[in-house]
């Protein structure tokens, strides 16, 4: 019976929107999904993504317009951690639904009157194809501010959406790029607030909770209870896995 509505409601679903716009909808990607593949125009030339990025970490992030304030100092911003995101091998790509025109024209103001030069790729996504592949369309007219972080495979692990009237943090951005990082790199987990330097936590699967004190002290790894235990995780540690690669 439950079967029978759901079927019902897609056909109904499929009437209201009309057949070709519901076979045009996409579902969003979720963590741990494999990017959608694109091919584009961008103010660098034509990307195949995620292809053309493989061993990179990459933000793919999109902003409502061009020409408009709260998305002015992003690029900004986005602009002065460029090579922060370099230092930990992650390339920066945005997206809006304006064409490259306006994108070039945009960036050429951004630099002339604000006096940053914008150098990462902006995609041409007009028709919003890619937008929607992405879940980043709101209204289907314009993009909300997305953030996707994929991993050299192509594979997403983390999602971020801020409203229109919110600019994004850059700090926070970085943050999260770079813990995803050492979790990866390190086999580890982050606890709140985590920064570089930090403990870190040791999979809860009691193997060093069941440790000897002395293991434990050879290991820098403190124990609190079975479920929770950390460990001494230096910057220059993480610095010398995860940078400049």
């Amino acid at each position: 019976m439950f079967k029978k509505i759901l079927l019902a409601a897609g056909a109904l679903g499929a009437g209201a929107l009309g057949v070709k716009a519901f076979k045009n909808m996409y579902r969003m990607p979720l963590i741990g999904d494999r990017a959608p593949f694109f091919s584009a125009q961008t103010t660098n030339g034509t990307v195949n993504f995620p292809c053309d990025y493989s061993g990179k970490w990459v933000i793919l992030f999109s902003h409502p317009a061009d020409f408009t304030p709260v998305c002015t100092t992003e690029f900004m911003a986005f602009a002065r951690y460029c090579e922060k995101f370099k230092e930990i091998n992650t390339e920066l790509i945005g997206l809006s639904v304006d064409n490259i025109e306006s994108h070039k024209s945009w960036i050429l103001s951004i630099s002339d009157k604000m006096g940053t030069d914008v150098r990462f790729p902006i995609i041409d996504d007009k028709n919003g194809e890619i937008a929607r592949k992405y879940g980043m369309l709101q209204n289907d007219t314009k993009t909300v501010r997305a953030v996707f972080v994929i991993c050299p495979k192509g594979n997403i692990h983390a999602i971020i959406y801020y409203p229109q009237t919110i600019g994004r943090n850059l700090d926070e951005i970085l943050r999260l790029t770079t813990a995803l990082q050492v979790s990866k790199a390190f086999e580890v987990a982050t606890p709140a607030n985590w920064q570089e330097g930090d403990d870190v936590i040791v999979p809860p699967d009691k193997r060093a909770y069941q440790m000897s004190d002395e293991e434990k002290r050879e290991q820098n790894i403190t124990c609190y209870d079975w479920y929770l235990c950390t460990k001494k995780l230096s910057k220059q540690e993480i610095d010398e896995k995860i940078k400049n690669k």
